[in-house]
């Protein structure tokens, strides 16, 4: 800490100890108050500019260093100065005085604050950005709240200090001035809880609601300055329209009808979006397929004899196209009619947040659900426009089997995939620029994960990147296609290749049906930019799912569905928050990676100081049976304590063991109610119990079990001397005439007796 931070903070601890030291606080009471009251009100008729100067220095002292006694200064000063010039003084010295503490916690604090906890405060920052003086303009309402914790709070923050003196001062002035009203009627008080009379109860009362009624006047304002532009409707023809039928749209749609609400769902290319088309629904297809195939190549380990068995590629795709068919049904238009909602096929375009087209037909609809996903990125490689590329939506329509095939991305798509095709007999080469697989997940998750590729036979390189694409003719004069790899140090690698297959991410959908008229802005990301409540700028119109992130997971967009539909039907009753603490999500390869929550790399950059716990999956006894000994689960929770932050898994259908800890985790239950649960042998189930009893075991209270070992110890001693007790007993009270048996003897003694 640099010379002039230590100066400042000397002259500030030496000022309040002072303060203590020299008992300065019992001339703030209300006693000397009142005491003095008519001195000083002479001293004032005869030097009221001095008096009134001195007054105000001195509170904004005693407001700068958060010393006790500005509650006393504001009644005296009432009583002194008269109703509105103590007003006027002591609303600009207490936000001075604020306004001194605040810069002092910035001036000391905030840089190593941010330095040390930046990454916990980042939300806490983002709200103050967009909405700190709402914020301090509530804070500064309700005068019970401590003022002092607020000054120095606030100086940890982005707020601006012109913006924090503004606010202050306007957001005290109404509390202040229910004190002063108390004040001038300081001869009557006889303590301090004497100002809290009836009026003054009232007053306070409506302060307390004055931050909702403000916040409702000024989302009033807010709605009236983004709508100017626009005529809304007098009535309207729906409730909802939903633009895109992916899961987010589907599940809009379908609760917006449950509800009895008029709902209009349009699509513009297939009901069931990606996940149904060309997502979830055809990669779980191959994989099961691939999956087969492996378990035929481990046939002879559980010594069973097979042929040599072959891949039929284009029967392969047949059935995942058949899959696609057999689910179609749960998505279609007939469905959905069915339910109650009116479905449209065709180009939507957005006219007026509350005008939809589609087909030349204009739609009038209180709310709007934008849910149009997003699409494979095609990155700007030189060459790559000129070879046979595919895309995750594209690659579906093979018919013939690619015998070298190129992945570029190592992220979930890209890992599952590229394993697929390997499988069913492709020779597969995975890029990914970063040094690591699945760069989200643990590494020793992901290690597992590339160790498993690898030994299926696909050709990893991490720490590559694609920077050329281009055609050439062999020395036979036949046209071969190739990329150039390139590392961070500059080495270079040619791969030839017959197809290329980009999993390089997805990029939203957000041009071509109105946004850009309407101003709807966008994130960093490229997404749709809403808020907690999935609103754009506009309140009724609401995006989910791919087109407004910040996860690309079929199950996320069905759980932002609910927040939109139900904020869109009745947010003018009680809106809610779109939760994201307790999402699953799996990636699909073999071993398959599942987590929740946090994992362990999340939790060192979010600073939290965590346990570990780990179960190896190696030494469950199903787990063994089924020759999937490998993997583990590996459980985040605050030090010392059962609490679950995150579960992460590896191993064999890690997914459905996901979801006794999602459970968990969204009901609050911790790894003792795990523990304490009854799991059927043998089950790969019972792989969350061992994990809750290894947590237990590391967990276990020392000093108790060391007195607990004492007890024991204690009651074997107690037992022995009991029986030895019981044996003099016996003896003792045998009668007269017994005879005791002697005791048998060997055949050997016998004989010698003889």
């Amino acid at each position: 800490m640099d010379r002039k931070k230590l100066l400042v903070i000397s002259v500030v601890v030496s000022l309040i100890a002072a303060w203590f030291l020299f008992d300065l606080g019992q001339y703030f009471t209300l006693e000397q108050a009142k005491a003095q009251q008519l001195a000083l009100t002479d001293t004032i008729h005869a030097k009221p500019f001095l008096s009134s100067l001195a007054y105000f220095v001195l509170y904004i002292v005693v407001t700068a260093l958060s010393l006790p006694g500005a509650v006393i200064m504001t009644l005296l000063g009432a009583a002194l100065f008269g109703f509105w010039w103590s007003l006027l003084l002591v609303s600009f010295a207490s936000s001075i005085g604020a306004t001194l503490a605040f810069l002092f916690s910035r001036y000391i604090l905030r840089d190593w604050v941010q330095a040390n906890f930046g990454h916990r405060l980042s939300a806490i920052n983002r709200g103050i950005e967009k909405d700190g003086a709402f914020y301090l303009f509530t804070l500064r309402l309700i005068p019970v709240f401590p003022f002092f914790i607020v000054n120095l709070l606030m100086g940890l923050t982005p707020i601006t200090t012109r913006m924090y003196y503004f606010v202050s001062q306007l957001g005290m002035l109404a509390g202040t001035a229910v004190y002063i009203n108390a004040g001038t009627q300081l001869g009557q008080i006889d303590s301090l809880s004497g100002i809290v009379s009836a009026p003054v109860l009232v007053s306070f009362a409506l302060l307390g609601i004055f931050p909702l009624t403000a916040k409702t006047f000024m989302q009033a304002i807010n709605q009236r300055r983004v709508y100017a532009q626009w005529n809304k409707p007098a009535c309207f023809e729906q409730n909802m329209v939903v633009i895109g039928a992916g899961a987010g749209g589907l599940v809009s749609a379908y609760i917006a009808a449950a509800v009895k609400a008029k709902v209009t769902l349009i699509e513009r290319h297939k009901m069931g979006g990606d996940c149904l088309n060309t997502g979830c629904v055809p990669s779980k297809a191959i994989i099961r397929a691939a999956h087969t195939m492996a378990e035929i190549s481990r046939a002879n380990e559980f010594g069973i004899q097979t042929g040599g068995a072959k891949v039929d590629f284009s029967k392969v795709m047949k059935r995942v196209h058949d899959v696609i068919g057999k689910i179609e049904p749960h998505d279609s238009i007939e469905r959905y009619s069915q339910l109650g909602v009116k479905c449209i096929a065709g180009e939507a375009t957005i006219l007026s947040p509350w005008e939809v087209e589609v087909n030349g037909e204009r739609i009038t609809t209180r709310n709007i659900v934008i849910a149009t996903g997003a699409r494979p990125l095609v990155p700007n490689i030189p060459g790559l426009d000129k070879i046979n590329y595919l895309t995750s939506d594209s690659i579906w329509s093979l018919t013939e089997q690619p015998q070298r095939l190129l992945v570029l991305g190592g992220g979930p798509i890209g890992c599952e995939l590229a394993q697929s095709f390997q499988r069913l007999g492709s020779d597969v080469t995975l890029v990914e620029m970063a040094d690591q697989l699945l760069i989200r997940e643990d590494s020793d998750a992901a290690a597992l994960v590339k160790s498993s590729l690898e030994q299926d036979g696909v050709d990893i390189k991490t720490a590559h990147k694609a920077v050329k694409f281009e055609r050439v003719s062999d020395e036979h004069g036949k046209e071969q296609q190739r990329v150039l790899l390139e590392t961070a140090n500059g080495e270079s690698l040619t791969v030839e290749l017959d197809t290329v297959m980009l999993a390089l991410g997805r990029v939203a959908n957000v041009q071509g049906f109105g946004l850009e008229k309407l101003g709807i802005t966008t994130s960093e990301r490229g997404t749709v930019e809403v808020n907690e409540y999935l609103q754009t700028k506009y309140p009724n119109i609401f995006a989910v799912g791919d087109v407004a992130g910040p996860f690309q997971l079929t199950h996320a967009a069905a759980h932002q569905a609910w927040y939109a539909a139900v904020n869109g039907l009745f947010g003018q009753f009680k809106k809610f928050k779109a939760d994201y603490s307790v999402l699953p999500a799996v990636t699909y390869t073999s071993p398959e990676i599942a987590r929740v929550g946090l994992n362990e790399k999340e939790a060192k950059q979010q600073g939290i100081d965590f346990d570990i716990v780990t179960y190896g999956i190696d030494d469950l006894d199903r787990a063994i049976t089924d020759g999937e000994d490998h993997g583990f689960i590996k459980v985040i929770t605050p030090k010392g304590k059962d609490k679950i932050l995150g579960a992460t898994i590896v191993g064999h259908n890690a997914g459905e063991l996901l979801a006794e800890f999602t459970l968990a985790m969204r009901h609050g239950l911790g790894l003792n109610k795990i523990l304490g649960t009854v799991h059927p042998y043998p089950t790969m189930s019972e792989a969350a119990k061992y994990t809750a009893g290894a947590w237990k075991q590391a967990n276990a209270p020392q000093g108790l079990l060391t007195l607990v070992e004492k007890y024991h110890r204690w009651m074997r001693k107690d037992n022995k001397a009991q029986a030895g007790e019981q044996e003099e007993m016996t003896k003792a009270k045998l009668p007269l005439n017994t005879v005791e048996t002697p005791p048998k003897r060997s055949n050997e003694s016998a004989l010698s007796e003889k």
